[in-house]
């Protein structure tokens, strides 16, 4: 298995030679509602939308997950797995080929790589999103991933997965409302899952961020604290931290 972060919360994955794109933000600013004055994030770089791609999967509708630029520029006849939520969105765009996961529903592909969704994120009073594990059914490696820090009390029956991406730092308005859960839920997830790495998501390195509501966004918690976490807790997970482009090689044969 192959990671590729891509910033934020895009990844690209190559498991079992399937080349999936996960929550593609490649191309244009991000902007939730057009209302930039309140936050708008700009990538430095952008990256190609016209490499060969066999799934797009996308765990929430939100802009951040399901960006509709980068999605307008994907061909749309790729095939889509996505939340509830995220269909909507590639439907609009038109979109020919999708499967829609529901909590507890499962989707293989060609027999190679099987997606299953959890409960992931609240971002609604009645909305939760999803989270996926992903399960390279001929290397035998799982993969979890969960954007927000939000994680349900089903995974144990899942343990032990191999890779985690999800957030290592927290992010919170004024230190008051959590936006990103980090730290303490991403320990007991460790402490759940067992996994040999971890990977954090959500974050930004090439990204410049405006807004008022930037002005408000506080951090929770260091990488290193996490790993000193790690190992006070007797847990043997690696934090991994690559650079935006950088592919880590995660194959068993090389990590064994």
């Amino acid at each position: 298995m192959k990671l590729t972060w891509l910033d934020n919360n895009s990844w690209f994955l190559e498991i079992s030679g399937k080349r999936i794109l996960l929550d593609p933000w490649l191309v244009g600013p991000l902007v939730f509602g057009n209302l930039d004055w309140l936050f708008k994030g700009v990538k430095s770089k952008t990256y190609d939308v016209n490499k060969p791609i066999d799934l797009i999967l996308l765990s929430q509708g939100l802009d951040d997950h399901a960006h509709i630029p980068t999605l307008e520029e994907l061909d749309h006849n790729i095939p889509v797995v996505a939340s509830p939520n995220a269909t909507k969105v590639v439907k609009e765009l038109g979109y020919t080929d999708i499967r829609t996961l529901d909590h507890g529903d499962s989707y293989t592909l060609d027999e190679t790589v099987h997606f299953k969704a959890f409960p992931g994120s609240l971002v609604g009073p009645q909305l939760v999103e999803n989270a996926y594990i992903i399960n390279d059914l001929k290397e035998g490696q799982k993969l979890y991933y969960e954007p927000h820090g939000n994680h349900c009390s089903g995974l144990q029956e899942e343990a032990p997965v191999d890779i985690i991406l999800t957030p290592v730092v927290g992010i919170s308005i004024l230190h008051l409302l959590p936006v990103l859960q980090g730290q303490q839920t991403t320990l007991k997830l460790c402490q759940t899952l067992k996994p040999k790495f971890i990977l954090p998501t959500a974050d930004a390195k090439e990204t410049e961020y405006q807004g008022l509501l930037v002005s408000l966004l506080r951090q929770e918690g260091t990488i290193d604290k996490f790993r000193q976490q790690l190992q006070k807790n007797d847990l043997a997970t690696k934090v991994m931290t690559p650079k935006p482009g950088e592919t880590i090689d995660l194959t068993p044969q090389l990590v064994n």
